[in-house]
C-alpha cells in the first residue's frame, strides 16, 4: 500500500509538504498542491486520517453504505443504525451507493483510509466481490444478503411478506395480478417475485410472465412498467398489482392515475414497505409494513457486539417479521359481487423516536 513518503518522492517535494498539501491545501501553493494530489491519485494513496486511534487499537467509527438515500426507507435504516452508533459512541461515515457496485466499491476504497472498525451495507450485486477488498473488517448485511459466507445478515421475511401480499389479492377475488419487480440480481427482489409465484402456485393460479415486468426499484422505472402492464386492453390488463418496493409503488400510483383508473375500482394496489405518503395518500395504499428503523438499529448491535469478541466470529442470521397493512387501495375486482363495505384500517403508529 503506499505510503505518504512514495507520494512526496514522486511528487518532488519534501514529506511534510506533502503531507500538508493533502491534510490543509490552503497552506501550500497551487501548483505545489496539484502535484501532491495528481500523485496521490496515481499511486492510489489513501490518507490515514485516524493513523491516532489505530495507534490506540480503537478508531470506533463504522461505515454505512445504503443503497437510495433518497428512499424513505433507507433513510430510517440510516437512523437506526445512527442511534444505535451514538449510544456506543461510535461515528458513523455514511455512502450511498446509488444501487450502483462501482458506486459502492469507491465507497468502500474511501472508508479503507479511514480505518473503519466494521461494516454495514445494503449490497449491490457487486458486494460479493467487493467485500473481499476487506477480507478483516466485521460485517452486517442489511436488508439484502449478497452470499458473502463471512457476513452476519439482517433482513425481514421477503419470502413470507410477499406470499401475504399476493394471498390477500387473491383472497378479494382477483386472478390477474400483475407484480413490479425489482432488480433480479439483488436478494429482496428475487424473494419478493419467488413470494408472488409462490402464492399463486398455492392458488392453482397460473404464472403469466407477461403480467410481470422489471422496475429496478426506481420510481421512473415503476412508472413505465405500469403504463406499459396496464395500457393493456381491458380484459387482458392486470386487475391488481403487488409492486415490489415504495419508489415503484410511487410511479404506479402516478401510472394509474394518469390513465384514468380507480384505485381500488379499476385496480387494486399492495406495495411492499409503508411510508408517511402511502398513509395520507388518496386512497390510502395497502402494504406490506417492514420495521425500517429496528432493522438498522439491530444491524449496529449486532455489529458492535461482534467488535467485541475475538475473531473469527460466527455469522449471525437475524430475520424479523413483516405486516400487512390494509387500508384502501384493495378491493374486489371491478364487477365482482362482494360486498365494497369499507375494510380495516391498520395503521402502525409513528415512530416516537
Amino acid at each position: 500500500m503506499p505510503s505518504i513518503q512514495d507520494v512526496a518522492r514522486l511528487a518532488s517535494v519534501s514529506t511534510a509538504t506533502a503531507s500538508r498539501a493533502l491534510s490543509r491545501p490552503d497552506m501550500v501553493a497551487t501548483g505545489t498542491r496539484e502535484r501532491v494530489e495528481a500523485a496521490a491519485q496515481q499511486l492510489g494513496y489513501q490518507p490515514n486520517v485516524l493513523a491516532r486511534s489505530l495507534r490506540q487499537k480503537e478508531t470506533r467509527t463504522i461505515g454505512l453504505i445504503v443503497a437510495d438515500i433518497l428512499n424513505p426507507f433507507h433513510a430510517m435504516l440510516a437512523k437506526g443504525v445512527q442511534d444505535a452508533a451514538d449510544q456506543h459512541g461510535y461515528t458513523v461515515f455514511l455512502f450511498n451507493s446509488d444501487e450502483e457496485p462501482a458506486k459502492e466499491l469507491r465507497a468502500m476504497d474511501t472508508l479503507r483510509g479511514h480505518l473503519p472498525t466494521g461494516l454495514i451495507v445494503a449490497p449491490t450485486s457487486g458486494t460479493r466481490a467487493h467485500l473481499k477488498t476487506l477480507p478483516d473488517l466485521p460485517v452486517v448485511e442489511l436488508d439484502r444478503v449478497s452470499g458473502h459466507a463471512g457476513s452476519t445478515t439482517v433482513t425481514v421475511d421477503n419470502l413470507g411478506g410477499a406470499i401475504t401480499a399476493t394471498r390477500h389479492l387473491i383472497e378479494l377475488g382477483h386472478r390477474r395480478i400483475g407484480m413490479i419487480v425489482g432488480q433480479q440480481d439483488i436478494s429482496t427482489a428475487i424473494d419478493r417475485h419467488a413470494g408472488y409465484r409462490a402464492a399463486l402456485h398455492d392458488a392453482q393460479l397460473p404464472y403469466d410472465p407477461t403480467l410481470v415486468l422489471p422496475g429496478h426499484h426506481r420510481e421512473d422505472d415503476g412508472y413505465r412498467a405500469a403504463r406499459q402492464l396496464l395500457g393493456r386492453p381491458a380484459g387482458t390488463r392486470p386487475t391488481a398489482l403487488f409492486i415490489g418496493n415504495n419508489e415503484m409503488t410511487v410511479g404506479a400510483v402516478l401510472a394509474a392515475r394518469e390513465l384514468g383508473l380507480d384505485i381500488p375500482g379499476d385496480l387494486s394496489i399492495v406495495g411492499f414497505d409503508d411510508s408517511r405518503w402511502a398513509q395520507t395518500m388518496s386512497p390510502p395504499l395497502t402494504v406490506i409494513s417492514q420495521p425500517a428503523y429496528d432493522l438498522g438499529r439491530l444491524a449496529c448491535e449486532h455489529l458492535i457486539n461482534e467488535l467485541g469478541q475475538p475473531r473469527p466470529v460466527t455469522p449471525a442470521r437475524v430475520q424479523l417479521p413483516t405486516e400487512l397493512v390494509v387500508r384502501h387501495s384493495t378491493g374486489p375486482p371491478a364487477g365482482d359481487a362482494l360486498s365494497r363495505a369499507p375494510r380495516p384500517h391498520s395503521v402502525p403508529p409513528p415512530h416516537s423516536r
